[in-house]
């Protein structure tokens, strides 16, 4: 019979037992039902695993184990997690090292990208010296040794690796959008620059003249959820938010994102362009914070209407379909 590992997808904690699973030939079962959040705070989890985390393991002779590295340990076989007194204490240390000193630089640097936690830019910056410090250490190490631990790998392996992952995640399809496109007739810092120091009559004017629709797109975005926006000015500071945390876009993307009516009656809507056809905000995790909250539409650059919608979000001026301009925010 096998094991149930209770997870959310792609979970770095939970990869460290599932790889220990696939080399020791032992079957577990991930319940694909599983919702973060919702099954885990159920009376029937709580009552086998009463921290209320995950990845958590059912054993199948109704045995309940929590913790990463425990349920690794259970997974595992004898290669992985030492076969003598000495090596079981090598991979022990190991093991502490990627949990003390691998994750929590890692956190510190990755989780403000991915909304977990706030940035801090003192914080994160030790956290690069630390992470630059640590993988150091792994390659001296490394020079004379092709494992961690011994001549085959272990769990001292499969824990280092796991624990560096979220700090090499997200970077193929994000480099392919700030690198692919070539001979574009629209360069966006010039745009910017006009932007900046120019009249709008002149720096719209230059937008349409230098457009490119071949490698750049234009979308129309609108908040979803307008019923909760309160004070002006804390709608205003949600749009500069969302601005902050998008920073790493700013070279290869533009933006205007208006708040429209009053306290306790407003909307929020804007005009993006960026690089590129698709959505840009599913190429990068650090990107996906605020986008799903908003409505998003790919407009027509020959069509009238979008020329109209993109000069009143360009200028702040115009009926805007009928909303009452308030205050607006530039995404440059």
């Amino acid at each position: 019979m096998a094991s149930t590992l209770y997870t959310y997808p792609n979970s770095f904690r939970a990869q460290k037992a599932l790889i220990a699973a696939q080399y020791s030939g032992t079957a577990v079962n991930v319940p694909e039902d599983f919702v973060l959040g919702e099954t885990n705070k159920t009376q029937e989890f709580l009552k086998k695993f009463p921290n209320g985390k995950v990845p958590a393991l059912e054993t199948p002779d109704k045995h309940y184990l929590s913790e990463s590295n425990a349920i690794a340990y259970y997974l595992g076989n004898d290669d992985l997690n030492g076969k003598t007194k000495l090596e079981k204490a090598q991979i022990l240390m190991w093991i502490n090292f990627a949990e003390s000193e691998i994750l929590p630089p890692s956190c510190t640097w990755t989780f403000p990208c991915l909304g977990i936690m706030q940035f801090n830019k003192q914080n994160t910056d030790k956290a690069k010296e630390d992470i630059k410090r640590v993988l150091k250490v792994l390659n001296d190490h490394l020079l004379t040794s092709t494992y961690l631990v011994g001549e085959r790998i272990t769990q001292a392996d499969i824990n280092v690796c796991c624990n560096l992952l979220t700090l090499y995640q997200i970077y193929d399809k994000l480099k392919h959008f700030l690198t692919c496109i070539v001979g574009c007739t629209f360069i966006m810092d010039e745009f910017k620059r006009v932007y900046s120091n120019e009249d709008e009559s002149v720096s719209i004017k230059y937008f349409w003249d230098k457009f490119d629709a071949e490698n750049y797109s234009i979308w129309f975005c609108e908040y979803l959820f307008p019923k909760e926006l309160t004070l002006t000015f804390m709608s205003c500071n949600l749009i500069g938010g969302m601005f902050q945390r998008l920073d790493k876009m700013r070279k290869n993307a533009f933006g205007s994102v208006c708040l429209f009516g009053e306290d306790n009656n407003s909307t929020i809507s804007g005009i993006w362009v960026w690089r590129g056809h698709e959505l840009a905000f599913t190429l990068s995790e650090d990107w996906q914070i605020d986008y799903e909250s908003y409505s998003w539409k790919k407009l027509d650059p020959s069509l009238p209407e979008t020329k109209k919608l993109v000069t009143e979000y360009l200028s702040w001026s115009g009926d805007f379909g009928g909303k009452k301009f308030n205050q607006g925010k530039i995404f440059k």
